[in-house]
């Protein structure tokens, strides 16, 4: 039995209903466009539109926008990523239609006035500046340039600071025809409603918006070569960023992969990576890993940082792990544990609805379809001790891993 219901507008917009029977509800607009859709020289410009979204439209002004919720107590924001630009909202259920009003405004009758664009391309250009800051968080994007060298999908969401100061309107109406595709579009709502109540309600604000069918070609990205390259910087601890190339979102290994990221160094303290290098040899405050599926790629990628003279170490380490992970079958107990502990995980991840109504939407737009937690689950179950080997002798190969390492000067 399905969880959720769904209904397209005519325009192609899609409405998306998790009935939850919960005073608070949680929504979500998203749009299948984001950084990867970028033309040369405009890196940035994805977020740019998304900050500048906030800002004024055809009948409010900056302060009316940001007033319009947080006057009813409720959260507003909005994020951009690789493939996604989302706009979402927390609320008391019986001011659903506030935030519906404001998201049909400031999504398709925004004005972008040059005087709000060179303030807001003031507050990137500072964004940029404290990221760089951070050398745990620099070190990732400058890993994904490497990994995706040459391609989109390796610049900085964030832009540079040469292209986000070129930045302009004519950019930004480029960008909106070529990429926010009504078809493309899902706006979706876990709270106390029913569907045909929220139809109607879409029906009012979105119905009337003039169907955008543009045809995107995102490219997949070219084959790397693996190399090891080291960066100084004026930080006290070395950082290091160790990774590759990983399956798409509808890859037949994702589950498999997921779960091998979370026994390997996913969330809690009992996976290899921390037990050996943190707990064990006290090298390392932060080690963990990651695995992002995109459409047509995916990253996974390990990261920690330490003092510099205990990096090499650490790095032999991690290799070790890998190591046995591509040599060693998981044993029967083992594997069990792991499924359970990161089914577990997933359970307890739901009760945030609103990253679960995300999630959701983004499974509608990239497969047009939602798997139950049961679906999940039954993934996972499936996933056996062979297939682990397969996947880490494929995605741990040396052969195609990048490390980047940020040392001090």
């Amino acid at each position: 039995m399905t969880d959720h219901q769904i209904h397209t507008l005519p325009n192609g917009i899609r409405i998306l209903l998790k009935h939850t029977p919960s005073p608070i509800t949680h929504c979500c607009f998203l749009v299948n466009a984001g950084s990867r859709d970028e033309l040369p020289q405009k890196e940035g410009l994805a977020h740019f539109i998304e900050h500048l979204l906030f800002k004024e439209t055809a009948r409010r002004n900056t302060n009316q926008i940001l007033n319009h919720l947080e006057v009813v107590g409720a959260d507003l924001n909005a994020y951009t990523t690789k493939e996604y630009t989302c706009i979402h909202a927390s609320l008391l259920k019986q001011h659903l239609e506030r935030a519906v009003d404001l998201f049909e405004d400031i999504l398709f009758h925004s004005t972008f006035p040059q005087n709000e664009l060179e303030k807001e391309r003031g507050v990137i250009l500072d964004e940029i500046a404290s990221y760089l800051d951070q050398p745990e968080e620099a070190i990732q994007d400058d890993f994904e340039e490497l990994l995706f060298k040459g391609h989109a999908i390796g610049n900085n969401i964030l832009g540079t600071r040469k292209s986000v100061k070129k930045l302009d309107k004519a950019d930004i109406d480029q960008f909106i025809k070529a990429n926010y595709n009504t078809h493309q579009m899902v706006f979706a709502v876990s709270g106390d409603y029913e569907l045909p109540k929220l139809v109607k309600l879409c029906d009012k604000y979105f119905a009337h918006i003039p169907e955008n069918n543009a045809q995107k070609n995102r490219v997949q990205p070219a084959l790397i070569e693996s190399v090891i390259h080291t960066v100084k910087k004026p930080i006290a601890q070395t950082h290091c960023v160790i990774g590759g190339r990983a399956y798409h979102s509808q890859h037949a290994n994702k589950y498999g992969l997921l779960l091998l990221n979370n026994i390997l160094g996913g969330m809690g303290m009992s996976n290899r990576l921390n037990l050996e290098i943190r707990e064990k040899y006290g090298i390392a405050y932060t080690i963990e890993s990651n695995y992002t599926s995109l459409t047509d790629t995916g990253i996974f990628s390990i990261y920690f940082g330490t003092d510099a003279e205990k990096a090499e170490k650490a790095l032999k380490l991690v290799h070790k792990e890998l190591k046995k992970l591509r040599e060693q079958t998981i044993g029967p107990v083992q594997l069990k544990q792991a499924k359970e502990k990161f089914i577990g995980q997933i359970a307890l991840a739901e009760e945030n609805r609103l990253s679960l109504i995300i999630s959701m939407a983004k499974s509608l737009l990239d497969f047009n379809h939602i798997d139950s937690l049961e679906d999940i689950f039954d993934k996972i179950n499936k996933v056996s001790a062979p297939q682990l080997l397969e996947i880490s002798n494929e995605v741990f190969d040396n052969d195609g891993l990048i490390t980047l390492l940020f040392e001090p000067k």
